[in-house]
């Protein structure tokens, strides 16, 4: 079995680990990032078998170039949703701040 078996490319920026909707993205920010053993990666998502964790890391290993490239893009977009997320809270999140603000204000005055 080839290492490009092990995984589905879905796009040029969604390759999946086979058998699941996990991405290697998620392994490689673990292992790269978090500096996480393939162990706990493992047990992160119970999911993956060590071998897969494993393949996956090797696979990066083997096509670092292109796959950094893949990470980065992955970060980068990543990144960019996070700061649309902040700038256009869901109703509901609005509404979460403002309950425990004031839940907070409360407190302080009763407190006080």
């Amino acid at each position: 079995m080839g290492l490009n078996e092990y995984f589905d490319f879905l796009a040029p920026d969604d390759i999946r680990i086979k058998g699941h909707r996990i991405g290697i993205e998620t392994v490689l920010y673990e292992y790269l990032y978090r500096e996480r053993t393939p162990q706990e990666i493992q047990q992160l998502y119970p999911s993956l078998t060590l071998a897969e964790v494993y393949t996956t890391i090797l696979y990066y290993l083997q096509n670092q170039e292109s796959v950094s490239r893949y990470l980065q893009d992955w970060l980068e977009w990543s990144h960019q949703q996070r700061k649309i997320q902040v700038a256009n809270p869901h109703p509901a999140t609005e509404r979460l701040r403002k309950l425990k603000a004031e839940r907070e204000r409360q407190s302080v005055i009763q407190g006080a």
